[in-house]
């Protein structure tokens, strides 16, 4: 047998390098997907740990947001608010000054601890997903959720939880997201951005509408954000 035909072919070289790689890289990637979503888990989406608590647990935390929402739902004494994504507590003590009645749900446990003492017992912080609220029907007048929108995979789903808690006649809902201007800044810095789900005004409008909601506005924007209002 001539030596050369022992020789393998570069182009057949070359493919079995690819080949070799493909499941290094790939590995590789989902390696780095993990890490960003614990990442992203730890500090945004499922807050949890020693920074965290104490981030989410300070009394300014996200307070800048707190005014637009506050108007936009105008409480009364008579309402019953529900906090979607309530973090450690701190907007929904806020908005209990208003005289009404209220309750808040998170999926970290972490963040309910922490909501908990926060309130000091004035109302029921539950740990649960928003996607299937532990919650009766028509148990609210008020609906908000600040920040954490932004992460929710399935929004309609959200939605449509939001409307079934909702009292048909005086409920509404105060939803603050980020903007998908605020991608890559100090709102939404990347890798966590990458986790999230930026709408322009009018998608964002239409989500509600697709979820039963008889009317949807954008009531505030800012160039890192924007208010979503809705009534069943």
């Amino acid at each position: 047998m001539a030596r050369d035909s022992l020789l393998i072919p570069s182009a057949l070289v070359a493919l079995l390098g690819r080949a070799w790689q493909c499941p290094v890289v790939g590995l590789l990637e989902r390696l780095r997907a993990r890490r960003i979503d614990r990442l992203t888990d730890r500090t945004a989406r499922r807050p949890h740990g020693r920074r965290a608590r104490r981030v989410y647990g300070a009394d300014d935390a996200h307070s800048f947001l707190w005014e637009p929402v506050l108007a936009a739902l105008a409480l009364e004494p008579d309402d019953w608010l529900l906090d979607v994504g309530c973090g450690g507590g701190v907007f929904l003590r806020r908005a209990l000054e208003s005289g009404c009645s209220g309750a808040g749900l998170d999926h970290s446990r972490d963040m309910v601890r922490v909501a908990r003492t926060t309130v000091g017992g004035a109302t029921h912080i539950v740990e649960g997903k928003a996607e299937a609220m532990p919650f009766e029907d028509r148990a609210f007048t008020a609906v908000s959720c600040l920040v954490a929108f932004f992460f929710f995979p399935d929004p309609a789903a959200v939605l449509r939880e939001m409307r079934r808690v909702l009292d048909p006649e005086r409920g509404r809902i105060a939803i603050m997201t980020t903007a998908p201007e605020a991608m890559g800044t100090p709102a939404a810095p990347f890798p966590l951005a990458t986790r999230g789900h930026f709408y322009d005004d009018a998608e964002l409008v239409g989500l509600p509408l697709e979820a039963g909601f008889s009317s949807a506005r954008i009531a505030h924007r800012e160039p890192w954000a924007q208010l979503l209002v809705a009534k069943p």
